[in-house]
């Protein structure tokens, strides 16, 4: 409740409309977070049986977007949990550990993706010699113990009741992963725009074409991942700066948050020719 709305109702109407209000948030809260419980579970569910079974490229190399649909059912685990605590007060904490996930399993995924891709177009040596699937397994490792410690930092931090670090790191967390994607995205675009000497006319524009599907792939994420991630970033430093918490915007960003969630997925099915809307039937 704002000064305008204590100053000008009475204490009887400033609880019940306070009370509509939390309501009706909570209301459009729960109805987000369905959305992706019911359309991303059994998306990233098929995404991980085609690459166990092979459907795409194998799983050496869709190592990391496997990863990241195990990560996303996670995601989705947190979204039921959401919806059940409305009535379940008691599993708040699991909430809080599962925030890990969120914050910063999504980004550091998307952001390996991004990298393995760069690599494969602007460094060809390297990427051979770390094509091999343990050194993705390692990769994954290092994610899942990153993301692993994020999820007891975000219990801890609540712990602490200390709202300033929360948003702080609420905010700035994704900004590494984010840098990273758009040094991919420059190196890969200037690589695009350089042909090598004595290459023939076909060679060459096998190479574009997979330069510019790679351009594209990471372009793409790097920029799911600023309207994922830029909204709560936004509203965090503005919280912090003025110390006024506005619901409403908070929403749009989890609205951001959950829509752009699906490109990824997208993508993959895309590249597969799974996509629903580019099957040929």
């Amino acid at each position: 409740m704002n000064n305008y709305t204590v100053n000008f109702t009475t204490p009887e109407e400033s609880t019940n409309s306070t009370t509509d209000s939390f309501w009706l948030l909570k209301s459009l809260q729960i109805s987000i977070v369905s959305i992706n419980l019911l359309f991303g579970f059994p998306t990233h569910c098929y995404i991980i049986w085609l690459i166990i079974t092979g459907t795409g490229s194998g799983v050496a190399s869709e190592f990391f977007i496997l990863n990241l649909s195990v990560c996303e059912l996670g995601v989705c685990l947190n979204c039921l949990f959401y919806i059940m605590s409305v009535c379940f007060q008691r599993i708040s904490e699991l909430l809080l550990f599962l925030l890990g996930l969120s914050i910063t399993g999504r980004p550091v995924f998307q952001c390996l993706i991004c990298v393995e891709r760069y690599l494969a177009v602007v460094q060809p040596v390297t990427f051979l010699k770390y094509k091999p699937l343990r050194y993705r397994v390692i990769c994954c490792a290092v994610a899942w113990i990153t993301i692993l410690g994020s999820c007891f930092c975000s219990l801890f931090i609540d712990f602490t009741k200390n709202g300033q670090m929360k948003k702080t790191i609420l905010s700035l967390q994704f900004l590494p992963t984010l840098s990273i994607q758009l040094f991919c995205v420059v190196a890969v675009l200037r690589a695009l725009k350089q042909t090598g000497p004595g290459e023939r006319k076909r060679e060459r524009e096998e190479e574009n074409h997979m330069k510019r599907r790679a351009f594209q792939i990471i372009l793409i994420t790097t920029v799911s991942m600023a309207i994922i991630y830029g909204p709560f970033a936004t509203l965090g430093l503005f919280t912090i700066l003025t110390n006024h918490y506005i619901h409403k915007l908070w929403n749009t960003g989890l609205i951001c948050y959950i829509l752009a969630g699906f490109v990824q997925p997208a993508l993959y099915l895309h590249r597969t020719g799974k996509l629903w809307c580019t099957m040929k039937w």
